[in-house]
């Protein structure tokens, strides 16, 4: 087990986030940089670029996305309770009983929970499992003496105030990973560990390392790639489930996604390299799925793209992986930066 790669996955999911609220975690990864001596730049956005130079200055640029989905206020109800709006593709009953927190403007934290507006049994009876999810049925309980409006407001809560759903990390004596937001801390963590490892190393290529924000919601990496990258390989997850041929204990090659297929001469690379290198892996499509490398292509970049990731069971609710997924993943990064391009 990498402890080193799994203590930065650790420190990275405790920071809080959700796509549209960087102010955390931009400075955390920007200090990592800083303490590697990696050079970067803090993108407009929210998002980071470093760069390792390399013999030749065509570019092989590997991105993460630090964002997660999250939450926000959409309506203060009149008891006291919240009405809330998604940030993302959370499905509304992976909620359903997760403490969370509410910032407000000036930073304080207020807890609470998810619940349903059917909560009880003793109340409502069978309508308690009955009860289709949604924005109208799920709501915020807060741990504060609130019975109005008001009394929320006066605790400094608004409208628009982020939400943080607790992401329950653990690590099982058997090199599980459960907690939320897998997608796409482990990553990030897998590039931030890349770096370290390459810093010192005789590059062909000059690299790149995108760490977006705003992924989740459809435009992370849209901007903001220099323009001498010739391929853009998104780090982001495998999806291993029904129907599925990914696994958590291999680096999982996508073929194709809601985009389209990904460039053939760069899967081909990744899959060679597995082969030579037996690092275990797994090539899948992916039919409800995009990155940051299908976001570059929407907005009209011309690059040759890939998609790898570690597999992450149940994605965007309480995630899991393994330990070994994570380590293949970070070793296919580490050999296509090392071999460059043909």
């Amino acid at each position: 087990m990498n402890q080193s790669l799994i203590q930065t996955l650790r420190e990275l999911i405790e920071i809080h986030s959700p796509t549209g609220y960087h102010k955390e975690i931009q400075p955390f990864v920007s200090q990592r940089l800083r303490n590697l001596g990696i050079e970067h730049q803090l993108l407009k956005k929210g998002g980071i670029l470093a760069v390792l130079p390399g013999e030749r200055p065509e570019a092989i640029l590997f991105s993460a996305h630090m964002d997660t989905l999250g939450a926000m206020v959409k309506e203060i109800k009149s008891n006291g309770r919240l009405k809330i709006a998604m940030i993302g593709g959370c499905p509304w009953i992976s909620l359903d009983a997760e403490n969370c927190q509410v910032r407000t403007r000036k930073g304080d934290l207020i807890s609470g929970t998810f619940q349903g507006t059917k909560p009880s049994v003793h109340i409502d009876g069978a309508d308690v499992a009955k009860t289709e999810r949604s924005q109208d049925t799920t709501e915020v309980i807060l741990d504060a003496k609130v019975q109005s409006a008001d009394d929320v407001r006066a605790l400094g809560i608004d409208v628009g105030d982020f939400i943080f759903v607790d992401p329950r990390f653990q690590l099982t004596d058997t090199g599980f990973i459960k907690t939320r937001y897998l997608d796409d801390k482990a990553s990030v963590a897998v590039l931030l560990e890349a770096m370290a490892d390459l810093k010192d190393a005789p590059l062909k290529n000059t690299l790149y390392f995108f760490l977006s924000t705003y992924e989740e919601v459809g435009h992370g990496a849209c901007a903001g790639i220099p323009a001498h990258v010739e391929e853009f390989i998104a780090v982001d997850m495998g999806a291993p489930g029904n129907g599925q041929n990914s696994s958590e204990f291999a680096v999982n090659i996508c073929a194709k996604d809601s985009s389209g297929p990904y460039h053939f001469d760069v899967k081909e690379r990744l899959v060679a390299l597995c082969e030579e290198l037996d690092i275990p892996y797994r090539q899948d499509i992916y039919n409800f799925y995009g990155s940051d490398a299908s976001a570059a292509l929407r907005a009209g970049a011309d690059v040759r793209t890939g998609l790898i990731g570690a597999g992450v069971f149940a994605s965007h609710g309480y995630e899991r992986t393994h330990c070994d997924s994570m380590e293949a993943t970070l070793n296919l990064v580490l050999a296509y930066a090392k071999a460059g391009m043909p």
